[in-house]
């Protein structure tokens, strides 16, 4: 990326509908209701010919204490410092207000580049806000519609020169930087790394979601995972409202986190932007390869954890059940035995995922948490030959034959691993459809305990194998050389007897003298 970019202005401008026109998507939540937006979120932007990276920042608001707001504003104000070029907008039908002119002032103090954009400018209703515009000081106002598209061409023209600046300068820096080379030694020839290839690497990183009821900690403990304050944390419920991810290399494994908003009951999700927030929750879940359920230590497995501990599994992701704020718990020998008898009892499809205690606030845990992630994501990677999946299934016959209902026997020919994200094995067998699910079931928890896969979600289909009577529902046909051999009649009628026998003699008379 060339230069970075931060979205800077007052509540509900249209910061957020600009950035979700740079980089191509809907990635951040956006509302008519001011305040939407309250975490800085960066994505990959392109403009014309210009790759850089955007970043969308909360509204900027005059508070200045530690209230909510005031760790909104503060957050901002570091992503300005941040940035290469912070692009303050203004909406163009309200005018200039008092709270512009103060942000302004703020930009020219702290932002080296500045570009001016008056939002909304369609129509002849913002021609005033546009002129007015001209009073912050910060040069010739670009008239755009964040909503429309319009005036992306100047933003491109005002761009262009600064990028070209920017580029010179990374230039000039990775010319100054000395050369290291990375080959491979040439005994290797290239084995290790493609035996390694499934490793996680800067091009595919690991992709963690954290998720769990609200206020259980999820932004502090990616915090303390990051070593900064880059998420907006506090005690109040619900302050997380984008599904944010972040790249980070989390002890030489790089990693791209998701910090979710906290999922309550839908019967309680009554509010709009709370439902597009838990629905950007969800999404992260299905694009992670292993969930963290984070559960809070004085009210652990309540009904709600238990949905979304249930909801990761049927989206096939490996599961990490991760118990926080175990700093403030005074038996935690005899809490976490418990925690483990709920987990076994209440999450029976989960059996054998790891368990881990952590807390977010003094970093306690997350040395435990990392490997059990590596490890839950090994798993869920696993692929078992065919040949060593036959000779278990042999002793699991042996030990406990497939029943035979209606008196037909359930026979279980072939098994074979058909995919891995989570494992899928398919089994040849006669009869699928009347095989029960206790015995299914049997098999899987022999999977895990065989093949050393807790915890994973595991697939197993039963498939026919085709021995039907291929002659069933099939109409009798005589054959051709029958109907040849008839010479007349239709070729599908029986042949009529004769009355004769074989003899000649007419049959029930007596011969004529």
């Amino acid at each position: 990326m060339s230069f970075t970019l931060a979205i800077v202005g007052r509540p509900n401008v249209g910061k957020s509908t600009l950035f979700n026109r740079l980089v191509g998507k809907k990635l951040a939540l956006v509302d008519d209701q001011p305040g939407v937006t309250r975490d800085l979120r960066e994505g990959a932007a392109r403009l014309g010919d210009l790759d850089f990276t955007v970043i969308d920042t909360a509204g900027l608001e005059e508070a200045t204490d530690d209230s909510l707001e005031g760790r909104m504003r503060r957050l901002t104000e570091r992503a300005v410092e941040m940035a290469d070029i912070c692009l303050f907008m203004i909406d163009a039908r309200t005018g200039v207000t008092p709270t512009d002119e103060v942000f302004a002032e703020i930009l020219r103090k702290k932002a080296d580049h500045v570009i001016l954009a008056a939002n909304k400018g369609e129509g002849r209703a913002a021609d005033a806000g546009v002129i007015e515009a001209w009073n912050l000081g910060l040069g010739e106002p670009l008239r755009i519609s964040a909503e429309h598209g319009e005036g992306m061409a100047d933003l491109f023209g005002a761009l262009l020169p600064l990028s070209e600046a920017f580029a010179d300068r990374t230039a000039r820096a990775e010319a100054a930087a000395p050369v290291m080379d990375v080959s491979l030694p040439e005994e290797d020839g290239g084995e290790a790394e493609a035996e390694a290839a499934w490793v996680p690497s800067e091009e595919r990183p690991l992709q963690i979601a954290v998720v769990g009821r609200p206020n259980a900690g999820k932004s502090t403990l990616i915090n303390k995972i990051l070593g900064e304050d880059r998420l907006l944390t506090g005690p109040e419920a619900g302050i997380t409202r984008d599904s944010i991810s972040l790249r980070i290399d989390w002890e030489g494994t790089p990693t791209r986190i998701f910090d979710t908003a906290g999922m309550r009951k839908k019967a309680k999700v009554q509010d709009k932007v709370e439902k597009l927030s838990v629905a950007d929750g969800l999404r992260a879940v299905k694009f992670a390869e292993v969930v963290v359920v984070l559960l809070d230590a004085a009210i652990p497995f309540e009904q709600q954890d238990l949905r979304i501990a249930d909801l990761a599994e049927r989206e096939g992701r490996a599961v990490v059940v991760a118990v926080n704020k175990w700093d403030i718990e005074d038996e935690k020998q005899d809490k976490l035995k418990a925690l483990k008898e709920s987990f076994e009892r209440l999450l029976p499809q989960l059996r054998g995922a790891p368990l881990i205690t952590v807390s977010a606030k003094t970093g306690r845990g997350l040395e435990r948490l990392r490997e059990a992630i590596l490890k839950a994501h090994a798993v869920w990677n696993r692929r078992v030959s065919t040949g060593q999946l036959n000779r278990w299934l042999s002793g699991m016959l042996e030990q406990h034959p497939p029943p035979a209902p209606g008196g037909r026997r359930i026979r279980l020919r072939y098994i074979t691993q058909a995919k891995t994200r989570p494992p899928g094995f398919v089994v040849m067998c006669s009869h699928p459809d009347k095989l029960p699910d206790s015995y299914s079931r049997y098999l899987v928890n022999g999977l895990r305990t065989s093949f050393d896969m807790p915890g994973t979600p595991i697939r197993l289909t039963m498939r026919g194998q085709g021995d039907k009577n291929p002659y069933q529902n099939k109409t009798k046909s005589t054959p051709s050389r029958l109907r040849k051999h008839l010479g007349k009649g239709r070729a599908d009628e029986k042949p009529k007897r004769s009355s004769r026998p074989s003899g000649g003699k007419p049959l029930g008379r007596k011969p004529v003298k």
